[in-house]
């Protein structure tokens, strides 16, 4: 059975008139270290029977600690993923505080076979990104919808690229 998710993908008008985009990074500590190829679209299983617009927005909250702001909305279709897993994104033309993350914790026996479980959150920080940095940030496959995003949102920065 393929695993499916559905996430959001916020975008606004940056301080240089770029699109900018807000990404996560994941907690815990096999991601501490690392940075570019390790943030992540906001966005977590579901199951078939679930609409997916409305797991990307369950998602988003579960991760980020508030649900996406209300904006124009774009699909941006579906990719499969290196892992095989099939994500789907919505893009939102919204601002949003991301100074302000707090979102879901999971547990973890952290040192390994310490017997020790410790809490880490799902997303430890979250920041926003012109569309170059967020190509060199995002994990494997997700750079698709950059690419999409550039095709769909009405006034796109001419400045920024596929």
């Amino acid at each position: 059975m393929v695993t499916r998710s559905a996430g959001v993908l916020l975008t606004r008008v940056g301080p240089d008139g770029g699109m900018e985009v807000l990404l996560g990074h994941p907690g815990g500590p096999f991601f501490a270290r690392r940075d570019d190829g390790a943030w992540s679209i906001p966005k977590g299983e579901y199951f078939p029977e679930e609409d997916s617009r409305a797991a990307a927005a369950r998602e988003f909250t579960e991760e980020l600690g508030a649900p996406p702001p209300p904006g124009p909305e774009w699909d941006l279709g579906e990719v499969r993923l290196p892992s095989g897993k099939r994500l789907i994104v919505y893009a939102v033309r919204a601002d949003f505080d991301a100074s302000e993350v707090h979102g879901n914790t999971f547990e973890l026996e952290w040192p390994p076979k310490s017997g020790r479980r410790q809490s880490f959150p799902e997303i430890d920080r979250a920041e926003w990104f012109d569309l170059d940095t967020a190509r060199r940030k995002l994990a494997r496959g997700q750079a698709e919808f950059l690419d999409r995003l550039l095709t769909v949102a009405p006034d796109k920065p001419a400045a920024q690229t596929p």
